[in-house]
């Protein structure tokens, strides 16, 4: 089973497409894709549907919604039978369980396991200071995403949990990445990258950090410094915040080049490390 959330759901058996175009149901197969291989319980699908006040025939439509995607496994399961062996019944591909359902991928493609494992990897890689190789391993991360995750569902409160989730885990992969390039002096190629980055998340400090830091290395310090001055007006504007004090340093360090590009730089580094997110 190929299983692909990160953008439009897309969930495949033997290469033929066993998603619903119903709302509900694509609902409870989302839910059960995101985690296939384990149990989801009928209360975290009954919630996913019906939030806090589901129907007294509940349970009974949940099961409907079940068969319902049965038969499209059914179908799919027989399109791609070639005659070789006992073909497996739908029963066994989405398997009902005490308290619960689960979904089997039997070893199939999974995109969200995949970004994991890729991002892990790019992960071990920065800690390892092999920053080349975590550039690589984070943009093959970064490439499985087509979108928001589950972008043509209709997300009740469990998808709608896991959608930001799974955002968090992008845009940590995506500063990671950013971080590895500016490592490897790529500081001019990920300035329109930042750029449209700091002007979706408007209040996001790491981001504009590194923003700062590229724009300075590129020779634009006035700029970097305009940076930190719109970000400042936006956090006392939004959230009657000042800029953390790992912030005020890398601007202090910018203000301060005159004293030589190279401590000034030294100095920048040092700021903005003290900005880059726990994973």
């Amino acid at each position: 089973m190929d299983i692909e959330v990160l953008g439009s759901l897309s969930v495949r058996e033997n290469g033929t497409s066993i998603t619903p175009t119903a709302p509900k149901p694509r609902q409870v197969l989302a839910l059960l894709a995101l985690h296939a291989d384990r149990m989801v319980p009928v209360s975290s699908l009954m919630e996913e549907l019906w939030g806090d006040t589901p129907p007294r025939s509940g349970r009974t439509t949940l099961q409907t919604y079940v068969l319902q995607l049965r038969e499209l496994i059914a179908a799919a399961l027989e399109k791609g039978d070639g005659g070789e062996g006992e073909r497996p019944a739908a029963k066994d591909v989405l398997v009902t369980m005490p308290g619960g359902y689960l979904l089997s991928s039997g070893d199939g493609h999974s995109d969200v396991r995949t970004f994991e494992r890729l991002a892990g990897m790019g992960y071990r890689a920065m800690d390892a200071g092999d920053f080349a190789g975590a550039a690589r391993q984070l943009r093959e991360a970064l490439m499985l995403w087509f979108g928001t995750a589950f972008a043509d569902v209709q997300a009740g409160p469990q998808l709608e949990m896991e959608i930001q989730r799974l955002d968090e885990s992008r845009l940590c992969a995506l500063e990671q990445r950013i971080e590895a390039d500016l490592r490897l002096g790529r500081h001019r190629e990920v300035l329109a990258e930042l750029t449209i980055l700091v002007n979706r998340y408007r209040t996001h400090e790491s981001l504009h950090a590194q923003f700062m830091l590229a724009l300075y290395r590129s020779g634009r310090r006035s700029e970097a410094l305009d940076v930190y001055q719109r970000l400042r007006a936006t956090l006392v504007r939004d959230i009657g915040l000042e800029p953390s004090a790992g912030l005020r340093r890398l601007q202090q360090s910018i203000l301060a080049a005159n004293e030589g590009p190279a401590a000034a730089e030294s100095d920048a580094d040092a700021a903005k490390d003290r900005l880059v997110p726990v994973r």
